[in-house]
């Protein structure tokens, strides 16, 4: 396959990168391709005339967008029209990556990707009007993750370790809960998804709710740390900018129904990171 992945640079770009290794891939970072400009998006596609276009590229800096709002949505809404609108003019099969931030948190179970959407914050308005963007195109795939860590860029995973070599005590809120997302894991699901030509909505994420003091925990326990060196709060306590789903819990309907085999419970990808980057 010809690959066009954009945010190559990010979290799971980077792993996209890898698992198509074996077809012909053109990888954009942020340097090399800004979204928002229409005339470069349409030309660097147009160029690479994709069979698969993976759209990873966002701005996920979620307290940041919240007093942001039009460079959020600019960057992620209409970017991702940009982004559509070339994969349409290729041809080529488009994959959109979003987030469980476009859910309010407010269910008592579990999202299917069929729920109503209902995003609290602004991050979470503008993936979804980047969802919007995608499926007026019919060669479409929205594959929504949550909590995602990994060995590239920032995230919780890192966070937690640093905390645990700087300080005896850490906190960290016990009503929010979700399942967590490893970008390897993730990576290869969206390879198996494209290589099929799925479309619709798909979450795909890591099996094993916690919240994130369970997380924490369980980072600590796989580095061979105490966990009870966490203690819990709540989200009261730790005020945010952007308001946090409280369930952030995507249920993998979509590919139980499809037949096709559910990513692994987290702590195993979990130990395999925390290995590598200790």
């Amino acid at each position: 396959m010809r690959v066009f992945v954009t945010g190559a640079g990010g979290q799971i770009g980077n792993e996209l990168q890898a698992v198509f290794a074996s077809d012909d891939v053109t990888a954009a970072t942020h340097a090399d391709l800004e979204i928002t400009d229409r005339d470069a998006v349409h030309a660097a596609i147009n160029a690479a005339q994709p069979d698969v276009v993976v759209h990873a590229a966002a701005w996920t800096a979620v307290d940041d967008c919240e007093s942001d709002p039009e460079r959020a949505l600019t960057i992620n809404g209409v970017g991702t029209r940009h982004v559509t609108e070339a994969a349409a003019s290729a041809g080529a099969h488009l994959t959109y990556l979003s987030t469980d931030y476009v859910f309010d948190g407010r269910k008592p179970d579990p999202y299917i990707e069929t729920d109503t959407t209902n995003p609290l914050s602004v991050y979470g308005s503008s993936k979804l009007a980047g969802e919007h963007e995608v499926a007026a195109y019919d060669q479409s795939l929205v594959v929504r993750v949550s909590w995602v860590c990994g060995r590239h860029g920032r995230n919780m995973v890192k966070t937690i370790l640093e905390l645990a070599r700087t300080h005896d005590r850490l906190r960290f809120v016990a009503d929010q809960i979700g399942h967590p997302t490893f970008a390897d894991d993730a990576a290869t699901m969206v390879h198996r998804l494209v290589s099929d030509r799925r479309t619709g909505t798909y979450h795909v994420t890591n099996q094993g709710a916690v919240s994130w003091f369970e997380f924490a925990q369980a980072v600590l326990d796989s580095a061979g740390l105490d966990p009870t060196r966490v203690d819990p709060i709540t989200t009261a306590e730790m005020p945010r900018p952007a308001p946090r789903p409280a369930n952030s819990v995507l249920e993998n309907a979509a590919l139980r129904s499809a037949g096709l085999p559910l990513l692994s419970h987290f702590r195993e990808p979990l130990d395999r990171l925390v290995a590598e980057l200790t």
